[in-house]
Formats: C-alpha cells, structure tokens, sequence
C-alpha cells in the first residue's frame, strides 16, 4: 500500500514554498484559476504589447473584442489585487484609468505567450481530434 503525500495547509506554507495543486485549499490552484481564464490571457497580452505604456480602460475594453464591461472590471481588479497590473487614476470628471503591466507581470506574460504559441501550433490537430470524437 503507497501512502499519498503529506498535505500542507495555506497557513502553513512558507513563503516561496510550493503548494499542492490538488489540494481545493492550495494558493497555487487559486491562483492558477485565476490567471487560467481566457479574459486574463488577453488582457496581459494587450498591455505587454503596449509596455511600459500604460492602456485606458476603454482601450483595452475596444482590443478585447466580446469582453464585457463588468467581466473587463473584474479581470482587472484580481489581476491588480495579484500585483501583475499596476492601476493609475486621474482625478478628472468622468475618471481616466490607465493599467500597465508590473514586472510580475511581465513575467507571466512570458509563461502565456508560450501557452499561446503551444494552442496556435496545435489548433489544427485538437480541431481534427474533435471532429473525430463528434464523429463516433
């Protein structure tokens, strides 16, 4: 009989420390739901392409096509909340808000644009697959 791995709680994890993804509980599988989402993906792309400059919210809403005020507002703020945007206000009437990318941020724009290049270069094939599968 094998015994599986030692759980370790968020509370108890160092800093730096890795989690268990698949504990529910695990920082990294919140995170990971969090950074996973395809609004997320976007975003960080829009405004790695506009780094260091910053991107108006009305921008970033017009270059995601099919992306809601509300969810645009959402995806911000967490990615804010995380540290990989950086939010500036300027006190006008209405309010102009400006969003670029931190230095974490620009890291994981990185890890996504590898993603993004992995599902560009095997589109045609997970295509092919479905078809196959709907097909039995």
């Amino acid at each position: 009989m094998t015994s599986s791995p030692a759980r370790t709680s968020p509370a108890r994890t160092a800093k730096g420390a890795r989690g268990d993804l698949f504990d529910p509980a695990c920082p990294t599988r919140r995170l990971l739901d969090r950074i996973g989402t395809k609004w997320t993906s976007m975003a960080v792309k829009v405004l790695a392409e506009a780094s260091p400059d910053e991107v108006r919210f009305a921008e970033l809403r017009r270059r995601m096509p099919g992306v809601s005020q509300k969810m645009l507002s959402a995806t911000l703020q967490s990615l804010t909340r995380d540290g990989l945007v950086a939010r500036r206000v300027e006190p006008t009437v209405p309010p102009r808000v400006h969003y670029r990318l931190t230095d974490l941020g620009l890291s994981l724009e990185v890890a996504l644009a590898t993603v993004r290049a992995w599902a560009e270069e095997h589109m045609a094939e997970i295509d092919r697959a479905n078809h196959a599968h709907a097909d039995e």
